[in-house]
């Protein structure tokens, strides 16, 4: 009888009881009968996927400067290589999944490929784009090293899965990989866990309205944007009956904080950091309005997915991934136009009857196309179970 094909499952940047799609990813391939390991930053919560086994390390102290982002990958690249080599030493490997970003465990890959392993490349992340982003350039020895590993990383691999088209697009444009080597496979909600539920008036704060922004805050999110144009909303449109709550952790949130204080926001604005996602979805129920604010054309907005899948039409800029998703769902407001976004917030806030409708669209969506149910019978279709005694294969 043919043992059950050994996946290891690695990420650096965040650990696996904060990575939707990784959770989702193992949930998956556990269900589909496949063993499961888990390679990836120390959390509390990251036992909380039946079936997977996980050996996670204490997180390094986020790196806030080139040098700081530079000594944090050092330290998780080592301490995922010895981690992977407890996973091989404890049960085995078949096939090693890496997923962006950074885009540095091509190092590991490159030996367990010799070993006779088989790499898939999860393509989520564009690293170069996201370095600009957050410094403002493209130039200079860091820039030029992200490239490098990215193209390391697509051409290491067996398979590449990419989260959208935009990134399948890169994969074949900078990695020279050919079509037949890739599998999109979207970030969509589980509907499973989206069970209705009753609002919560309690998170209005004592306020007719209530919009809301859930996910990471880094740099490259564009946040501030958002923030900016609720000061818009409150001060020169008069819309002081809505509270604002800004879900999630990351980089930016000091900073955010200390912008909302400075605009005069805080009777408006709250930041409750990260929430269990009974909490979130809480919130996702009870709001008339989700935000969007990304710049970046590549970005799958998972804000908005999870928006949608609770039937809650939302305000974001008309960038290329957002139009693909959002179209019948949003308002979409010309990229980084502030002033512009306020409007549709409080367009939308005063027009009960287009909110219905977007909604009612956005779910419909989800539920035919987008959700992750559907995403998971593509991404399940990268793995074959080898024969007995044979290498692990991934669908070329």
């Amino acid at each position: 009888m043919s043992r059950p094909i050994r996946v290891l499952l690695m990420v650096e940047n965040v650990a696996l009881a904060r990575d939707h799609r990784l959770r989702k990813h193992a949930a998956a391939l556990v269900a589909a009968g496949l063993s499961v390991t888990v390679v990836c930053r120390r959390d509390p919560g990251n036992r909380g996927v039946p079936g997977v086994r996980v050996f996670d390390y204490p997180p390094p102290r986020d790196g806030t400067s080139k040098l700081g982002f530079a000594r944090e990958y050092l330290y998780s690249l080592l301490m995922a290589a010895a981690l992977t080599v407890r996973a091989m030493l404890a049960g085995g490997v078949d096939v090693v999944q890496i997923s962006s970003t950074p885009d540095l465990a091509f190092v590991l890959a490159v030996p367990l490929r010799l070993l006779g392993r088989t790499v898939v490349f999860d393509f989520k992340d564009l690293s170069p784009e996201m370095y600009a982003a957050r410094y403002g350039t493209r130039e200079g020895l860091m820039y030029a090293l992200l490239q490098r590993f990215e193209h390391a990383s697509l051409r290491t691999a067996d398979h590449v899965v990419a989260v959208n088209a935009s990134v399948r697009e890169v994969a074949m444009r900078r990695g020279g990989v050919p079509a037949t080597g890739i599998t999109v496979v979207g970030n969509g909600p589980p509907l499973a866990a989206l069970t209705a539920r009753t609002p919560d008036p309690a998170l209005r704060r004592g306020h007719e309205h209530l919009c809301v922004l859930a996910g990471m805050m880094g740099p490259q999110d564009s946040i501030h944007l958002a923030v900016e144009a609720v000061a818009r909303v409150v001060h020169e449109r008069g819309r002081t009956d809505t509270a604002f709550t800004f879900i999630g952790a990351g980089d930016a949130v000091p900073d955010l904080r200390r912008l909302a204080t400075r605009l005069g926001l805080n009777p408006w604005v709250t930041f409750p950091g990260w929430v269990e996602q009974e909490r979130l979805f809480d919130h996702l129920a009870t709001a008339d309005l989700g935000l969007e604010p990304n710049l970046e054309d590549f970005v799958t907005p998972v804000k908005a997915l999870e928006y949608m899948a609770f039937g809650l039409p939302f305000v974001a800029f008309d960038v290329a991934e957002t139009r693909l998703v959002a179209e019948g769902a949003a308002e979409l407001a010309p990229p980084g136009d502030v002033a512009a976004f306020a409007a549709l917030i409080d367009g939308l806030l005063a027009d009960p009857a287009r909110r219905a409708a977007l909604g009612a669209t956005g779910r419909r969506v989800v539920s035919e196309s987008l959700a992750w149910e559907h995403q998971a019978r593509r991404y399940l279709t990268v793995f074959e179970v080898p024969r007995a005694g044979r290498r692990a294969q991934v669908r070329a």
